[in-house]
């Protein structure tokens, strides 16, 4: 049997606690959540850190550190904490965690585009908490910035501390940035693409997209030099990942990026996403790879390198 990387997107900075009751918001409800995921088979763990007063997506190191070191004392799961943060965060702030932590993977964002949440208005009338309405209308004029001169600053802090940054792309243009990144040595290869689809802003969630972002790396990159995984915002996220899996790619899935389990049944937290998704892929002769396959898959550092 073949094997594949499963990543479960924990709670993300793009769903609200209006939007379902099951979203992770405290350390402690993001790590237990993360070892579920874990247990229904994710080798990796992509994580968010909220204000646990009032779920809205924060910096706070301490947050993180809570949720990271509970995951760590329970099992063995690779950790990628994100740099992209919440909408509206400085860049300082979003890669602060690398430095703190020192962690086995990272995300970065390969490029700038509109991040666009403020549609979801339109079928919300009541919010649990006053941020959620001004931070969904916040979207209707942001740029989630990405510059060459950031990506520099976030790539040189991830090699110098060892951290394996997994490549966030949402269009095409962005592998065509990672060229440029590993061209002038500030990226090492094989690299890890995670293609985001789904995003407005970005390219539509379908197997057209998919494919050509796929072949779009492949000649762009080389075969070799890059491994690659897929999510998709909503509603197309079991449809696209089980194809990214036929097509020998990884597949992530979690309440970052869908918070129903299927048509009109919320998912209770992100272990059941990845039992569905892992249940799927032995369908088809696809073992969930353990987080030391996942490791040497990737290159990683290892989990005694980390900093927490």
């Amino acid at each position: 049997m073949s094997k594949a990387i499963f990543t479960a997107a924990i709670t993300g900075s793009i769903h609200t606690p209006t939007m379902t009751p099951h979203l992770p918001i405290t350390p402690d409800q993001i790590a237990d959540n993360a070892l579920q995921a874990y247990e229904a088979g994710a080798a990796v763990c992509h994580i968010h850190a909220r204000n646990p007063e009032n779920g809205m997506p924060s910096p706070d190191l301490e947050i993180f550190k809570k949720i990271i070191t509970k995951i760590k004392s329970k099992c063995d799961m690779v950790v990628c904490t994100t740099t992209g943060g919440g909408l509206g965060m400085t860049p300082e702030q979003r890669v602060a965690i690398v430095s703190s932590c020192k962690p086995e993977l990272a995300s970065c964002n390969m490029g700038s585009m509109n991040f666009a949440l403020f549609p979801i208005l339109e079928k919300m009338k009541e919010f649990k908490y006053p941020w959620e309405k001004q931070y969904l209308e916040f979207t209707e004029d942001l740029i989630f910035p990405n510059t060459f001169k950031s990506l520099r600053v976030f790539l040189n802090i991830f090699n110098e501390n060892q951290t394996k940054p997994e490549l966030e792309v949402y269009d095409a243009g962005m592998i065509n940035n990672a060229a440029f990144m590993i061209e002038r040595g500030l990226l090492k290869t094989p690299v890890y693409i995670q293609f985001v689809l789904g995003i407005l802003g970005g390219m539509q969630a379908n197997i057209e997209n998919l494919v050509f972002l796929y072949e779009s790396a492949r000649r762009m990159l080389g075969e070799k030099n890059f491994v690659w995984s897929v999510c998709a915002a909503g509603r197309n996220q079991m449809p696209i990942c089980t194809h990214a899996l036929l097509m020998g790619g990884n597949a992530r899935v979690g309440l970052e990026d869908a918070i129903w389990l299927e048509k009109g049944v919320l998912a209770k937290n992100n272990g059941e996403q990845v039992a569905k998704i892992t249940r799927i892929a032995k369908e088809f002769g696809i073992e969930p790879a353990t987080p030391a396959e996942a490791r040497k898959i990737l290159g990683l550092k290892g989990l005694d390198k980390v900093g927490y």
